[in-house]
């Protein structure tokens, strides 16, 4: 075949039938199974009628009306006006007896969501506004209830321990403001003048003794009122009395089983008083004990605090009372002329670690573990003043003389000093490159504090600008407390080296004793 010849492709004629196959498929179906006579009317084969049929339009008509209420119930949501707060809007699920929150929820979410049950249930389904004030008005009152400080009735001996204290600080506020009003109307040149020579003074301070102290770390000192003994104590349980300045071993005091860790003297005992309370010591197995100058075995127990560490302890400014800082999170004061504790103080989430009392008596001050401060009213019991600001806890709190400046040292290696008055912080010092273990105020005056640090080393610094006027160096190990003597001639620190260390104005003692410092 060529390529000029055409190629002819034959068609398929195309069959049309007229009409309806059924009668077709009838006979067909008819003929398979031998006539008529084996079939019926309603059944032909395989093939099974129905007199079923579906009504399309009422189902479209269902579906219209479906999308028609979903179309009406977002826009009822988008009406309804829900609260942007989240804890009212998990309340409110809460109300309607829902989940409060699903897995991956936000609160944009949880919003939408009870939108839409509002509009599918109705708003009259969560309580109406003024039932949610009230709900919210309960709620801020539950919530102050838990903020404030919690009062319970005290013993009689509380009342009437408080009533004294109230005679006895309202007549010394008196004076003190009295002495602060007088050195108002000095003139500046004066007052000038003093701090210069104060200066001068402190810039000499030099190791005057320094003194093996216990066959353990020292923990502790405390020197007397009239600045001419000095207390150790040590973690061989050991507490020791020296002679101030020669540092002459006086008494040894025994009794305690465990490390010793708070002392303090008792205020105006006399050295050769037979019988009297002059000093208190408190230990890690939470014992007190309580001693006089004629025997080395205590005059009394406390045993409130066991088994918890007593960490610190201070005497009343008036000598009546006995203040212990407890790892238990609580205070305790406790009156020695009716022989027993008339205050068990709480408000600390931690342990307390050291407490100081104001030189009115009428306030005292305690700081904890958990960072944070307190000061007490010790007429009415209440907290007057909250510390807030320290990173770690507070190892070292202070009262200045002037009633009203307290110092606070902390874990967190800085010194800050608080206002009574504004009940804000005044001034952070950046005292230390480590913790700081105790803080001190001039008792006389208050024109300085001394900090003692892990770092080895104290530091004093001025009242006024809070600036650094003198490192004592000399210790091998970390500085465990510090104490400035009442006539502000003497400053001495213990160490964990087992050595305490008495400093002196050298200048002074030149000018008074005609000592040659060479």
């Amino acid at each position: 075949m060529s390529d000029d010849e055409e190629l002819v492709f034959a068609k398929r004629p195309r069959t049309i039938h007229y009409g309806s196959l059924e009668d077709s498929e009838r006979a067909r179906q008819m003929a398979d199974s031998g006539g008529p006579s084996g079939s019926s009317g309603g059944d032909i084969g395989q093939i099974y009628t129905s007199s079923d049929y579906f009504d399309l339009e009422n189902e479209v008509s269902k579906d219209k009306a479906a999308l028609l209420e979903e179309f009406e119930r977002k826009k009822k949501a988008r009406q309804i006006h829900v609260s942007t707060d989240d804890s009212e809007v998990k309340r409110n699920l809460r109300a309607l007896n829902e989940p409060i929150c699903y897995f991956g929820e936000g609160p944009a979410e949880r919003r939408i969501r009870l939108k839409e049950l509002l509009a599918a249930l109705g708003e009259s389904a969560i309580p109406t506004k003024s039932s949610k004030d009230d709900d919210k008005k309960q709620s801020q009152s539950q919530k102050l209830e838990q903020e404030s400080t919690w009062y319970h009735e005290g013993p009689e001996a509380l009342r009437i321990a408080r009533i004294w204290l109230a005679n006895y600080s309202l007549p010394r506020a008196k004076e003190r403001l009295d002495a602060a009003s007088e050195q108002l109307n000095l003139p500046s040149a004066t007052k000038a003048g003093r701090m210069v020579e104060l200066q001068k003074r402190i810039q000499s301070l030099a190791p005057m003794c320094s003194q093996v102290g216990d066959v353990r770390p020292i923990t502790n000192c405390s020197f007397n009122h009239d600045s001419t003994l000095l207390m150790t104590s040590s973690l061989s349980s050991l507490c020791k009395v020296w002679s101030v300045p020669d540092c002459n071993l006086v008494q040894t005091l025994r009794g305690h089983q465990f490390y010793v860790s708070a002392i303090a003297f008792r205020n105006g005992v006399a050295t050769d008083s037979k019988g009297e309370v002059a000093m208190a010591s408190g230990c890690y197995d939470g014992t007190v004990k309580l001693w006089s100058f004629d025997s080395e075995e205590a005059v009394a127990d406390i045993t409130g605090h066991v088994p918890h560490r007593v960490a610190r302890l201070a005497f009343h400014p008036s000598g009546r009372f006995l203040g212990t800082a407890c790892y238990d999170s609580s205070w305790r004061l406790w009156d020695l002329e009716q022989k027993q504790e008339v205050l068990h103080q709480e408000g600390h989430a931690k342990a307390v670690h050291c407490i100081a009392f104001q030189i009115d008596g009428s306030v005292c001050v305690t700081g904890g573990l958990d960072a944070f401060g307190r000061v007490w009213d010790l007429r009415t019991g209440r907290c007057i003043m909250f510390l807030e600001g320290h990173l770690s806890g507070i190892y070292g709190v202070d009262f200045s003389p002037n009633g009203y400046h307290i110092v606070t040292g902390s874990q967190d290696n800085t010194c800050k000093i608080w206002d009574l008055r504004r009940r804000n912080p005044v001034y952070t010092i950046p005292a230390h490159t480590n913790l700081i273990s105790d803080v001190k105020y001039q008792k006389n005056g208050g024109h300085f504090l001394v900090t003692s640090s892990y770092d080895n080393t104290a530091k004093i610094w001025s009242n006024k600008t809070w600036q650094p006027l003198k490192t004592l160096s000399g210790h091998d190990s970390k500085v465990m407390s510090v104490d400035i003597s009442p006539d502000s001639q003497h400053i001495a620190t213990t160490s964990y080296d087992r050595t305490f260390k008495l400093w002196i104005d050298l200048e002074g003692m030149e000018a008074n004793f005609g000592i040659s410092s060479s």
